[in-house]
């Protein structure tokens, strides 16, 4: 557990909050053992601003903390600077609309930030680093969310100009669905669409069915990039049953690149709102659904707990015994993402090694034996012997499962 201490004997010692905006940051500098205001300063959001701002703070004596609000926002420049040079920070929450009776203004968030700072250094949070790979997986899942929504949405918009299209346009496709009626449309060649309704039309269905192409590719690309930089950094998690590329990518950006963060177990699981709140009262003993945290991760859990429970027998069997106390479909789903959570958080803090598998194909060439073999003694498909062997797609319980197999051989 990291801990923040604050040496309020020290006379020159100072604690500053900062309140950041997208053009400028104002910064507020308090004595970190009187809790005295020393001075305020507005300074722009520029590597120059970041610059005078650190100079600032320091002209009053040893840094001790930093709290900075939206680590991840309009401070992540701030953050990133003073983190380089060797500064502690931490993330101030943005205090409540019920908690500014006495007005708002820059300098009244900056010393509200920098009180905080003071008063709980231990309780804030850690900021992210925002520095590493996962900065990056980061930046690429936006692209792939918008990518993925505007796909979406160009697939209904042919589906309903088909519906309203003239007959003859609607009767030449009506055979067709999914990707074959996509690479159809964008081969077709309608003419002006100024001559008629029904050329107008054709134009209409080729330029989305071309735009749905296109974002197909951008999604590929995107993915092929996603599952090298997972790999890279949670590859005990990528090889874990019921965790995929999207999954680990989703819970590796809510834990950012310095997971060490997050203190517990208990901690990563409030954080993607699968911890449940308790709502007891009198002779009731019961817990409620938690609508917080990062909804993203919330769903990487669901994902992952559906995933295991069509294929996964430790999983079906957990699920059976929650079913058979009294426990609804909803209930179960929400042990599962809790004990999910509980795997997640160790599989990024505390990562085993990946086996070894760069000798399993050689191992069954000497061993005589087909994909289809191995496949069929293993409960799983050949493909799948296969990505394990040229390393596409890991699976920790199938790696140890197929090695003993081919030493019993």
């Amino acid at each position: 557990m990291t801990t923040t201490t604050i040496d309020r004997d020290t006379s020159n010692a100072v604690v500053a909050g900062v309140d950041t905006h997208k053009d400028t940051h104002h910064v507020a500098v308090l004595a970190a053992g009187s809790g005295a205001r020393l001075g305020d300063l507005q300074v722009s959001a520029t590597p120059a601003g970041y610059e005078q701002l650190l100079g600032f703070v320091a002209s009053f004596g040893a840094i001790a903390l930093v709290g900075i609000e939206g680590t991840n926002s309009y401070g992540a420049g701030l953050a990133r600077y003073l983190a380089a040079a060797d500064v502690t920070i931490r993330e101030v929450i943005r205090p409540k609309r019920a908690q500014r009776r006495r007005g708002k203004s820059d300098p009244i968030d900056a010393y509200a930030a920098a009180q905080q700072a003071l008063a709980e250094p231990d309780t804030l949070p850690i900021a992210k680093t925002s520095d590493g790979p996962v900065e990056q997986i980061r930046v690429l899942m936006a692209v792939r969310r918008s990518a993925m929504k505007a796909r979406i949405a160009a697939h209904r918009q042919i589906t309903s100009l088909l519906i309203t299209a003239p007959d003859a346009v609607r009767t030449r496709f009506a055979h067709l669905d999914s990707d074959p009626l996509i690479d159809t449309l964008a081969a077709t060649r309608p003419g002006p669409a100024v001559n008629s309704v029904t050329a107008a039309t054709g134009q209409a269905l080729r330029r989305l069915a071309r735009r749905h192409q296109d974002l197909t590719a951008e999604i590929a690309d995107i993915d092929a990039e996603l599952r090298i930089l997972t790999t890279q950094s949670a590859p005990a998690m990528l090889a874990t049953k019921g965790f995929g590329v999207i999954t680990t990518a989703t819970l590796l950006i809510t834990a950012g690149d310095n997971p060490a963060r997050l203190r517990t177990e208990a901690s990563f699981a409030a954080l993607c709102g699968a911890a449940p709140i308790p709502a007891s009262s009198g002779k009731t003993t019961r817990h409620r659904l938690n609508r917080g945290g990062d909804r993203q991760a919330n769903w990487a859990l669901y994902q992952i707990a559906l995933v295991r429970l069509s294929a996964d027998q430790r999983t079906k069997a957990y699920a059976a015994k929650l079913t058979a106390a009294g426990k609804s479909k909803k209930d179960v789903l929400r042990c599962l993402k809790r004990a999910i959570a509980r795997e997640a958080w160790h599989l990024l803090v505390h990562p085993a090694p990946t086996p070894r598998i760069d000798d399993l194909r050689p191992l069954r060439h000497l061993r005589g034996l087909t994909l289809t073999q191995a496949a069929e003694h293993l409960g799983t498909v050949p493909a799948r012997i296969s990505e394990l062997e040229r390393g596409t797609r890991l699976n920790i319980q199938l790696a140890n499962a197929y090695r003993d197999y081919l030493n019993a051989a």
